[in-house]
């Protein structure tokens, strides 16, 4: 049964070493927009470890809001952890991910990373299969964290006989 009332996807959160780097890389290379900022959080009794499972003297030192184009929202977090932090997963580790974003022109994007330093992993991908027409390549935040950019401006080859499609960032009544 699925979940009553869901709509979709509202923000996703990660946490960063340096709020002042990753706004400046949201900001400056990828073109989000900084919506709002959330003061420290502290709690002195539970409350960290019930309501976000982290050790319970861990603080939120900032929280920043950011709109990334026409997808879902960023919740940035900057946290003075209690009990020290692990390293940035990989994406075969569980808990592995990395965000994805849909570019128009991918030569042109990849080229805009490049031209302001970002660490771009390989060269754009051609998809097959289920994917084809698409192509796609990953790329690094200055913390390590793992981005995607992905494009298929003519679709991809599941759509000509699919009932249902993949939410579109062009078309988001799909």
């Amino acid at each position: 049964m699925a979940l009553p009332g869901v709509r979709g996807l509202d923000h996703i959160g990660f946490t960063v070493p340096d709020m002042d780097e990753a706004h400046a890389f949201l900001v400056e290379i990828l073109g989000a927009i900084h919506v709002y900022t959330l003061a420290a959080k502290r709690a002195d009794d539970d409350w960290m470890s019930a309501h976000l499972g982290v050790h319970p003297r861990t603080e939120i030192s900032e929280i920043r809001f950011y709109r990334l184009g026409h997808g879902t929202n960023l919740e940035v977090f900057a946290y003075d952890s209690a009990d020290g932090q692990a390293p940035q997963p990989r994406n075969s580790d569980i808990g592995g991910h990395h965000l994805a974003l849909y570019v128009d022109d991918m030569d042109a994007a990849v080229a805009s990373l490049l031209q302001h330093g970002v660490e771009v992993m390989g060269t754009p991908v051609a998809s097959a299969g289920a994917s084809a027409g698409q192509r796609w390549v990953y790329f690094r935040s200055p913390w390590g964290m793992q981005f995607e950019l992905v494009s298929f401006p003519d679709g991809k080859a599941y759509e000509n006989t699919a009932t249902t499609l993949l939410w579109h960032p062009k078309d988001p009544a799909r």
